[in-house]
């Protein structure tokens, strides 16, 4: 059932983000909310858990969507992740994961995807 595409989701992902760069210096860069899954780069410093912090993302997002108090499981196991080495790793991820919509029939060009965006610019340098 399609659940994570829509606005006090959409708001709630572009809250728990600005959060996290501001108190704990975690910079959320580019993502991409489809209906059921989600897309985004993320980086922060040696201590940054990414698993522990996807678990408090989800949290935030289910509660957004008012999933927490439904039984039904609404997350899939883990998550999958790629360190990305050079700029021209971060830009060829970015084309893949930008055209999800468009793949998937929901926008005709991923720009109209409401659910999209870039809370901050990641230095790949």
């Amino acid at each position: 059932m399609p659940w994570l595409a829509c606005d006090s989701v959409h708001a709630a992902f572009v809250r728990f983000s600005n959060r996290a760069g501001r108190d704990h210096n975690i910079a959320v860069g580019r993502y991409v909310i489809m209906q059921d899954h989600a897309h985004l780069f993320v980086c922060g410093d040696q201590e940054f858990i990414l698993g522990q912090w996807i678990g408090h993302l989800k949290q935030a997002l289910g509660k957004a969507a008012k999933r927490s108090r439904l039984k039904a499981r609404i997350w899939q196991e883990g998550c999958f992740d790629h360190l990305l080495r050079n700029d021209e790793s971060y830009s060829q991820k970015w084309n893949y994961v930008r055209e999800n919509p468009v793949r998937a029939g929901l926008a005709k060009n991923w720009e109209d995807w409401p659910y999209q965006g870039e809370i901050v610019y990641i230095d790949r340098v």
